[in-house]
């Protein structure tokens, strides 16, 4: 049976209204005969020609037909997307795949909106703008070259930047450290860290000259120093509790009642989609949790809730960026770093606080 709404040219009408003027619906979708696909209404791909669409009451039903999901509005997964997320999700594919980022009216071309209105709503969803964006995906192909040993210069024209000179202006900003010395395992940098007793057990905080680099929780400081190294083996790691004294004092305070911590600079070196599950873990009020699926929703992709899962174990800032406000789809406190007894008590102090 052809589950199509054909027979009632009033009901076509209305429903093609809605695909011009790219309003989201929940009733319908629409599919494409010349590309094989069905999209929700306001979709931000290209508006097809009337004679080509065809219209049904369900993804089903147009899947039945031999239609397939549109990967930019992604009409199979059961819910209403906001076709502003589902533009700011492909630009951000388009950036993350092309060998350099494009400029602002390429993505805005691709997406179906204006430079200015994609600028205003990437920089409203992701935190940052698409040029930023763009920055932090050259930088993490940058940190990769170097990790896989392609050397300095391979690395940096392989992560598409046309002038050494410029990095190595930037190398703090960009690594933390120079090109060279990140390659060598932080070989030349100078991480200082501080150790002491919390009511989760024992608390260490480790910061370079930039900003704070880990914020780790466990039973043991060897365990926690160790970890440490493990990400700098080459590194000058030191202990100095009095450098460290005023970042050890604002986590207590945070365990302890509540206070701000999130006002500390970082020197965390993470990928793009790392930073934008961060940003969606720090936008969720404390005491209350978001699943992985959420979250991954949240970001314009909803079938990536096991990456969001691994952004959230390689977090090294614990407590900084709340991870702990992740759960697994039934509700679980899966997957800590630090352990599902101490996300446990984090978010019952954080209810009680709200109580």
């Amino acid at each position: 049976m052809d589950h199509a709404i054909s027979q009632d040219p009033s009901t076509e009408d209305a429903r093609w209204r809605l695909v011009l003027d790219r309003l989201p619906s929940g009733d319908f979708v629409y599919a494409v005969t010349t590309t094989g696909v069905y999209c929700r209404p306001g979709c931000s791909s290209r508006t097809p020609r009337r004679a080509n669409v065809r219209f049904f009451d369900t993804g089903r039903a147009a899947e039945d037909a031999g239609f397939r999901p549109c990967r930019r509005c992604r009409p199979d997964n059961g819910r209403i997307v906001d076709p502003r997320l589902a533009a700011v999700a492909e630009a951000c594919r388009l950036i993350e795949t092309a060998e350099t980022p494009p400029p602002l009216e390429a993505l805005a071309k691709a997406t179906g909106y204006s430079p200015f209105h994609l600028q205003r709503t990437f920089q409203a969803m992701v935190g940052i703008s698409p040029k930023q964006y763009g920055d932090a995906v050259k930088a993490e192909r940058l940190r990769r070259g170097l990790r896989a040993g392609d050397g300095v210069a391979g690395a940096l024209y392989g992560a598409g930047y046309g002038s050494p000179s410029r990095v190595y202006e930037r190398s703090a900003a960009l690594l933390g450290m120079t090109p060279a010395s990140y390659a060598a395992g932080g070989r030349g940098a100078a991480i200082r860290f501080a150790l002491t007793d919390g009511p989760l057990g024992r608390v260490l905080a480790a910061a370079t000259e930039k900003g704070l680099c880990m914020v780790a929780l466990a039973d043991d400081d060897g365990a926690l120093e160790a970890e440490l190294r493990r990400d700098f083996p080459e590194a000058r790691v030191e202990r100095d509790d009095a450098a460290l004294e005023p970042v050890i004092r604002a986590v207590l305070a945070h365990l302890a009642d509540g206070a701000p911590i999130d006002g500390l600079p970082l020197d965390v070196r993470a990928t793009a989609f790392q930073w934008r599950v961060w940003r969606a873990l720090a936008a969720i009020p404390p005491g209350e949790t978001r699943t992985y699926g959420d979250l991954a929703a949240a970001l314009g992709n909803s079938g990536a809730a096991r990456a969001v899962g691994r952004a959230c174990a390689t977090n090294p800032v614990s407590l900084v960026i709340p991870c702990h406000r992740a759960v697994g789809s039934n509700g679980s406190l899966t997957g800590y770093r630090w352990g599902v007894a101490r996300k446990r008590a984090l978010l019952a102090r954080e209810r009680g606080r709200k109580s």
